[in-house]
């Protein structure tokens, strides 16, 4: 097991993308709009990842920063029972990577990955890497290929 989330991140990738390493900042970079201003690029190629349960059943939507994920895709994904977001601990839990830093792989558990297809519009998109201070630029099909996720259509704009 890596010693720190972001150790984690690094080995699960050189699995995909050898050189692919993550970017490194001196402040913590809570949210979309945070780390599009650390980076100079849209908020929209932000990948923001985001865990929603239902009962005991966990899935993952990771979408633009720009947008809004749909109530009733998530449902739809969940099945039946009251959808809500997972709660930092359960974050925590289930993802190994606190809120705000909440990478969508080398998860703690397997859960069920959606990836929004608002992503596709940019070359490149950037995931957190397990620490507030980090993301990891990848292209749509590398973050499809290392989530092993469904793409959906998910997002309607903000």
């Amino acid at each position: 097991m890596s010693s720190s989330p972001l150790e984690k991140v690094r080995h699960f990738v050189q699995q995909y993308q050898p050189e692919l390493e993550p970017i490194l900042f001196q402040e913590p970079l809570p949210t979309s709009e945070a780390a599009a201003q650390a980076l100079g690029v849209e908020i929209g190629q932000i990948a923001k990842s985001i865990l929603f349960r239902a009962g005991d059943k966990y899935v993952m939507f990771v979408a633009a920063g720009d947008v809004r994920i749909h109530s009733k895709r998530v449902k739809a994904a969940l099945g039946s029972g009251k959808t809500k977001m997972a709660s930092p601990e359960e974050v925590l839990e289930v993802t190994g990577y606190q809120v705000g830093a909440v990478c969508p792989f080398a998860l703690e558990i397997d859960v069920p990955i959606f990836v929004d297809r608002s992503l596709q519009r940019f070359s490149h998109v950037y995931t957190a890497a397990g620490i507030a201070e980090s993301l990891l630029p990848v292209t749509y099909e590398a973050l499809l290929q290392m989530t092993g996720a469904e793409e959906v259509d998910a997002a309607s704009a903000e």
